[in-house]
């Protein structure tokens, strides 16, 4: 066993490793090879005054194709400030310039704003002699693009971010340090899930830090530190594992009423934690690729849907597999009327911690992305901010609602139960 895990962390270690290597961040070199995209995202940047972008394109060939009669109409570059019609750069290419250069620096509070840069290929060819119909003609590119403000590689949006990741990491440990001091106070009614609930607040705080200390690397020279990147990525996926497993636990009442997981419980689990490890390899992949190549944007699209689906299947063991499967009948009122009113308490309970992970999931992955949208280029931090702030939250009311008590209604009817159990006999 422990030599199965040692080579599953050390297959993690070289997969995040490679990814990183790879990956030059900020300063970014992208090689496509016979893509048949019509446009490619190349980068996104906020810029402030006296940034610059500066563009070198090494290569450019098309597959099967004569390259005599590319013009502007076929084939170019756009940079295109966004939400703004009236700046719009564009520039044509010839396969006879080459190696071409480009530069673009915002010398103006004016010019100051989220640029977006694409490359469009529009250089289409017939299908055959007779027909009327033309494919796209696959090319392929080598580029250097290189993006800076004036003290940071960072994008006007992300500058503040390293101090940011710190200060919620002092937070988040200051509520793991609160969390230690309750169970050693109440130690006569701890469980084990409330020292797995310990463990979630401190690697939170861990992830924070090595987060921080990459973007300040990045922010310096341009490109991660390898050691630090590789350290984060790891703490980041243990991270989200060991939430999505402690939401689970609780709403199973693993540890409080009953001490072994039913075949239900365990196939929730079998679905949750594989799909929560494959929505943080996507994110690792999606932040250690460059985003104009076309496995981003899979990779995009399978870290949205399998979040929505670990999202939805965490909310099943609260709604079927919890103590609310406990619900009681009018007998039970007239034979144990004490722990039905346990009972409708631990019910009302489980709807106020249901709720909570609605509103918790529903504001991180829409709320939050939409204020993304809505706020100006250099406000995009804000996303980060308040996605920290609802995770704070609700590790502190779920900590308040669960913390070892004797008079917690959660905690109350294991106790009875057993009670009652001795009094049938």
């Amino acid at each position: 066993m422990a030599t199965g895990r040692r080579c599953m962390f050390t297959l993690i270690n070289a997969i995040i490793t490679a990814l990183i290597i790879e990956s030059q961040c900020r300063l970014h070199h992208l090689i496509l090879k016979d893509d048949i995209r019509q446009r490619v995202h190349l980068n996104t940047f906020g810029f402030y005054k006296d940034g610059y972008m500066s563009m070198s394109m090494n290569s450019l060939s098309f597959t099967n194709g004569r390259t005599d009669n590319i013009d502007s109409s076929t084939v170019r570059l756009s940079l295109s400030l966004s939400l703004s019609l009236s700046l719009s750069l564009s520039l044509s290419l010839s396969l006879s310039l080459f190696p071409l250069s480009f530069y673009f620096n915002v010398t103006t509070d004016e010019l100051q704003g989220l640029y977006n840069f694409y490359f469009y290929n529009c250089y289409t060819m017939p299908v055959n002699q007779d027909s009327s119909m033309s494919d796209i003609l696959p090319f392929s590119i080598d580029i250097n693009i290189e993006e800076k403000n004036p003290d940071s590689f960072l994008s006007a949006g992300e500058i503040p971010l390293p101090k940011l990741y710190i200060c919620m990491s002092m937070f988040f440990f200051l509520l793991g340090t609160l969390w230690i001091h309750v169970l050693r106070t109440h130690s006569s009614d701890v469980y084990k899930i409330h020292w797995l609930m310990a463990a979630l607040p401190f690697t939170k705080s861990l992830s924070l830090i090595f987060h921080a200390i990459d973007y300040y690397y990045i922010s310096n020279q341009g490109f991660p530190i390898e050691g630090w990147a590789v350290v984060y990525y790891i703490t980041h996926l243990l991270k989200g594992a060991l939430l999505f497993i402690t939401i689970a636990l609780i709403g199973t009442g693993w540890a409080f009423v009953k001490h072994i997981l039913s075949d239900k419980d365990k196939k929730i689990f079998m679905i949750v934690i594989p799909m929560q490890v494959l929505a943080n390899v996507a994110y690792i992949i999606i932040e250690s690729t460059e985003e104009g190549s076309s496995e981003y944007g899979l990779w995009m699209e399978i870290l949205f849907l399998v979040d929505l689906l670990c999202c939805g299947a965490i909310l099943f063991p609260v709604v079927c597999s919890s103590p609310l499967s406990l619900c009681f009948n009018r007998n039970d009122w007239l034979l144990f009327p004490f722990v039905a009113a346990i009972n409708l308490a631990q019910l009302k309970l489980f709807r106020h911690y249901y709720v909570m992970i609605v509103c918790y999931i529903y504001f991180t992955r829409i709320i939050a992305s939409l204020i993304k949208v809505i706020v100006p280029f250099q406000w995009k931090w804000l996303y980060q901010l308040l996605d920290e702030l609802a995770t704070l939250t609700f590790f502190f009311l779920t900590g308040q609602k669960f913390r070892p008590a004797s008079y917690n209604p959660y905690l109350l009817l294991s106790v009875e139960d057993e009670d009652v159990e001795m009094d049938d006999v």
